[in-house]
C-alpha cells in the first residue's frame, strides 16, 4: 500500500501560509502596542470558568477545593491549564513553520514534538530574555510573515509551474539574518538606554 505524502495535502501549505501570515500581523501589533497578556482572557482559562466554579484565591498548591458543597478549582489549577493550552497551541502552529523549512514527514513531528517537551523548561529563560530582547516581536512577525509567503508560494507552485519558490537553505539563511539583528539593534538599544540613566543620574 502507498504510504501517504506530504505533497498529496499540498493546499494545507495555502490554509498555513494564510495562518503565519495572520499571525505575524497579530504579533507585530502585539509588538507596537506592548501588550501585556492576561491569563484570566485566554482562551483556555474562560473555557473552564463557563464550566467549573474557580475560587478567588489560591489554596496552597492543590488544583481543587470543596466549597459550599461542591467541587471548585483554584486559581493554580488555571495557571496550569493555561500553560497546558499554550503548549497545545505553539505545538499546533509550529507544523506550518516546520514546512517552510522541510517537507520530511519525520522531521516535521519530531521537531514538533520535542518543540512541545522543552516549551515548559523555556519559560523561565524567556522570562528573562524578553525583557533585554526588545525587538524581538518585531523578528518574529517577520520570520512568520516571511515562511506564510514562502508556503503560499510553496502551493502556487503546484498549481502554476512559473511561481518560483524559496530553497531551503535561502530560508535558514534569512530566518538566522532576521534573528541576528533582532538581538543585534535590542542590544544596542538596552544599553543606549542605561548610557542614558547614568547620564540622567550623573547630571542630577
Amino acid at each position: 500500500m502507498a504510504q501517504p505524502h506530504l505533497a498529496n495535502f499540498a493546499v494545507t501549505f495555502l490554509v498555513f501560509g494564510l495562518i503565519l501570515l495572520a499571525t505575524a500581523w497579530k504579533v507585530l501589533k502585539d509588538a507596537r502596542t506592548d501588550s501585556h497578556v492576561e491569563v484570566a482572557k485566554l482562551p483556555a482559562v474562560r473555557l473552564t470558568r463557563r464550566f467549573f466554579a474557580v475560587t478567588d484565591d489560591y489554596r496552597g498548591t492543590r488544583f481543587t477545593v470543596r466549597e459550599g458543597g461542591r467541587r471548585a478549582l483554584t486559581p493554580f489549577a488555571l495557571v496550569a491549564l493555561a500553560i497546558l493550552g499554550t503548549d497545545v497551541v505553539f505545538a499546533v502552529d509550529s507544523v506550518p513553520a516546520v514546512y517552510g523549512i522541510t517537507g520530511d514527514p519525520y522531521l516535521v513531528f519530531a521537531t514538533n514534538a520535542f518543540a512541545l517537551l522543552g516549551l515548559r523548561a523555556l519559560y523561565f529563560v524567556l522570562e528573562g530574555a524578553l525583557g533585554q530582547l526588545r525587538h524581538l516581536g518585531y523578528g518574529l512577525s517577520l520570520i512568520l510573515a516571511f515562511i506564510g509567503v514562502k508556503l503560499v508560494l510553496h502551493w502556487a507552485h503546484g498549481v502554476w509551474e512559473g511561481v518560483p519558490t524559496v530553497p531551503t537553505l535561502a530560508s535558514l539563511l534569512v530566518i538566522v539574518g532576521i534573528l541576528a539583528v533582532t538581538v543585534l539593534t535590542s542590544v544596542v538599544a538596552e544599553r543606549r538606554d542605561a548610557r542614558s540613566r547614568v547620564d540622567a543620574t550623573s547630571s542630577s
